[in-house]
């Protein structure tokens, strides 16, 4: 009973820490750079802070610009296992390992994971927009990769079909992106908050996606993919007659909104 009361008082610090609402009124008090939730005994999750800004999403004809309005928190990894089984009392992965990414996940377990680390911090944890999942990932370029442009370059920044041996490995191994985010490429695919749709035809701020679909959007490659499907840009959904497939390259990383008042 005294550890459970611990730790539910870890929980409404880690609410505390999360309410970080921005400027003050005179502009005098920044956000913090990063953010650790506690998540439970010897297992917590470090976010980032990703400013607000302009990117140009997506590629060639379907390539528009996009205004994120508002920073936001991102998960610095992929949610691991363990962060994952903390919070859920479960681990569904194929690969196990404490800090390897969580996969074998759908959707649905991706939110419920988010709704459960909700209630427990009193903070509105979710998945990123696609939106905010491609300019976090991009971190300010404009190139095929976070990196640049080249493929020789992806196996110091990713796990991918070139070098991962056919598993998923422990988060953070590899190089971050210039905003401090590790894994945006390979180790496994990332859910996004968004149904898929076709991209809007011109400039738009804070898009989230239709309002309906038959499908949500995954990100940035896996162990399983060649550097061309570990681009910034890459999407794709999971159709399977009789309903989405679960596949043991899908795993996913949390946001928490700057704004977002305790719930």
């Amino acid at each position: 009973m005294a550890i459970r009361q611990a730790w539910a008082g870890w929980a409404v610090v880690a609410a505390f820490l999360l309410w970080v609402p921005g400027l003050d009124s005179k502009g005098s008090e920044p956000n913090p750079k990063e953010i650790t939730i506690q998540i439970g005994e010897n297992v917590s999750m470090k976010l980032v802070l990703i400013p607000a800004g302009k990117f140009m999403m997506g590629e060639e004809e379907g390539q528009h610009e996009v205004t994120i309005s508002k920073p936001f928190y991102m998960g610095v990894t992929e949610v691991t296992q363990a962060q994952y089984e903390a919070v859920m009392g479960t681990n569904p992965s194929r690969f196990k390992g404490a800090t390897n990414p969580v996969d074998t996940v759908s959707w649905d377990d991706a939110a419920e994971f988010c709704k459960k680390l909700s209630e427990k911090t009193r903070q509105a944890v979710r998945l990123p927009t696609e939106a905010e999942w491609e300019y976090a990932c991009r971190a300010g370029t404009t190139t095929r990769f976070s990196f640049g442009d080249k493929d020789g370059v992806l196996g110091d920044y990713a796990w991918y079909d070139g070098n991962s041996g056919g598993t998923t490995y422990p988060v953070g191994q590899k190089k971050p992106n210039a905003w401090g985010l590790y894994d945006m490429h390979g180790n496994v695919w990332e859910w996004c908050a968004d149904w898929y749709g076709d991209y809007p035809k011109g400039a738009v701020t804070d898009p989230q996606g239709p309002a309906s679909g038959a499908y949500h959007v995954l990100r940035g490659g896996a162990w399983t993919n060649t550097p061309d499907s570990c681009r910034s840009a890459i999407r794709i959904i999971n159709p399977a007659p009789g309903g989405p497939i679960i596949s043991c390259d899908f795993g996913f990383r949390v946001v928490v909104s700057v704004s977002a008042p305790g719930l």
